[in-house]
């Protein structure tokens, strides 16, 4: 539905660009309501135009364009459902700490088993081996 909805707002885009371009400048724009034109109120109060095939057709796909695009603003709405914030997400997820890495290796430290690792120069607990691996 929405597809078949996109494609025909492309379709009156396009036939509304037609029907403006063929239609023939009047003259009567922004531009002539001032100055030697006229006053503000001879263009806006002036005769009324004959309304033109082209003209009618402009009105109509210019209607037609602006609901088709309400209609789709609509349905791509309630199709995207509540997916919250993305910030929220950010916020609530756990945040894990890095684990820190040993100035002059690419290896992340580890941590002793027993919690605490032996000052340089100590030797270690009784039954405990020491970090580097030596006896």
């Amino acid at each position: 539905m929405f597809g078949f909805l996109l494609v025909v707002l492309l379709l009156v885009g396009l036939f509304m660009t037609v029907v403006v371009l063929l239609q023939a400048g009047k003259g009567g724009g922004l531009a002539a309501m001032g100055g030697a034109g006229g006053t503000a109120a001879d263009g806006v109060i002036g005769g009324r135009q004959a309304a033109t095939l082209l003209t009618k057709s402009t009105w109509v796909s210019g209607g037609a364009f602006l609901f088709l695009a309400l209609v789709l603003s609509v349905i791509s709405s309630r199709q995207a459902g509540p997916e919250g914030s993305i910030l929220r997400d950010q916020f609530q997820a756990p945040a894990v700490a890095p684990t820190p890495v040993l100035p002059g290796t690419d290896a992340p430290a580890t941590t002793d088993p027993a919690g605490a690792t032996p000052a340089p120069g100590t030797t270690p607990a009784p039954g405990t081996t020491p970090p580097d691996g030596t006896p």
